[in-house]
């Protein structure tokens, strides 16, 4: 049987190294950009690229009002580092544009009218 007094210094380092790492972390940063696109397809790959990316904690994407809100950890990446990696699989951005090239290999319905 594990005694009590064993245990606790082992739990009370343990939970003070966690709470440690939470703090050390960067700043939660919640954001709302644009993002053009139609479709549920458009829907599933915007969402799984952008929480691909290292320290991004949330991502939701609206295909009615074509808008991103995305939470992220600061020191991991920002907000142009998101909209570029949107971007290079075809969607474009209030600030990027996806390449020409990537855009026409979108399926028909993921089309959607460039700005």
């Amino acid at each position: 049987m594990i005694s009590f007094k064993k245990t606790f210094p082992l739990l009370f380092i343990f939970s003070l190294l966690c709470s440690t790492l939470l703090f050390a972390s960067g700043d939660k940063v919640k954001m709302k950009i644009k993002v053009w696109g139609n479709c549920g397809m458009c829907h599933k790959t915007i969402v799984s690229t952008v929480k691909s990316i290292d320290g991004v904690i949330f991502a939701k994407w609206s295909s009615e009002t074509k808008i991103l809100v995305v939470k992220f950890l600061s020191d991991q990446t920002d907000i142009d580092e998101i909209q570029k990696k949107i971007a290079s699989v075809g969607y474009d951005t209030e600030n990027y544009k996806a390449d020409d090239e990537v855009y026409n290999k979108l399926h028909h319905c993921c089309k959607y009218d460039r700005k």
